[in-house]
């Protein structure tokens, strides 16, 4: 006879809510790898003890599948599972295109 019985087993619940993803706002620095652009997002942080605002920036490499993104494009990107050793995250929508870019608007 089995040990297991239906009434034994917990279920999840149906609607489970997924916790909103880490999106990021910043500039494209490097197209230089097939599906892979370089982000720099920059940010303000305040000194622990002299309370001064200082400039820092983190450079993230984002998955572009399309490879619709070029230099100089400010892009928004979501955090996602990891792709590579590097890449843990991927383009989510082109904010505005770089100045002088092909097919810029205007």
């Amino acid at each position: 006879m089995s040990t297991e019985s239906p009434s034994n087993v917990t279920e999840r619940p149906a609607a489970t809510q997924r916790q909103p993803r880490a999106t990021r706002v910043g500039v494209v620095s490097s197209t230089a790898r097939q599906k892979t652009i370089a982000v720099t997002v920059s940010f303000q942080v305040r000194h622990p003890k002299y309370g001064k605002y200082i400039r820092r920036r983190s450079i993230l490499h984002a998955h572009d599948e399309q490879r619709e993104a070029h230099k100089g494009d400010i892009v928004e990107i979501v955090e996602t599972r990891p792709i590579s050793r590097t890449k843990s995250w991927r383009l989510l929508r082109i904010i505005s295109k770089a100045p002088g870019e092909k097919g810029a608007g205007t």
